[in-house]
């Protein structure tokens, strides 16, 4: 069992794939750090060697904002546009969409379900 980051890797991927499973890692950082390791982007996280988990792992410390601490970061810039009444902090509080999507109709994973008014008749 691979463990980098205090995330598990998942043992049948390949590396490059499997480094995406930790928060702030996409494919090209994967990609990045699997050449920075001088590592063979084919191969399985089972067949790592213990060398090489630690040149991975010392590399995502070094260089990379991941998990707790790119979460920490990431809520207290919401909280500080939030305390400055910005108008991305506002539409943060009120749970509405921030760069400027439509809301009349849509943004339903934000303001959920559609609400409807039962039919009139004339």
């Amino acid at each position: 069992m691979v463990r980098i980051a205090g995330i598990d890797l998942p043992r049948t991927k390949r590396i490059d794939y499997a480094l995406t499973s930790i928060f702030g890692i996409g494919q090209n950082s994967a990609q990045i750090i699997v050449e920075k390791a001088k590592i063979d982007p084919t191969i399985r996280v089972n067949e790592l060697t213990d060398d090489d988990v630690s040149k991975i792992r010392e590399i995502i410390e070094t260089e990379f904002s991941v998990e707790g601490d790119l979460k920490r970061t990431t809520n207290l810039t919401i909280k500080r546009l939030s305390e400055i009444n910005c108008y991305r902090g506002r539409r943060h509080r009120q749970q509405l969409p921030v760069r400027g999507q439509r809301t009349r109709t849509n943004a339903r994973s934000r303001r959920g379900s559609k609400k409807t008014v039962a039919g009139k008749k004339k």
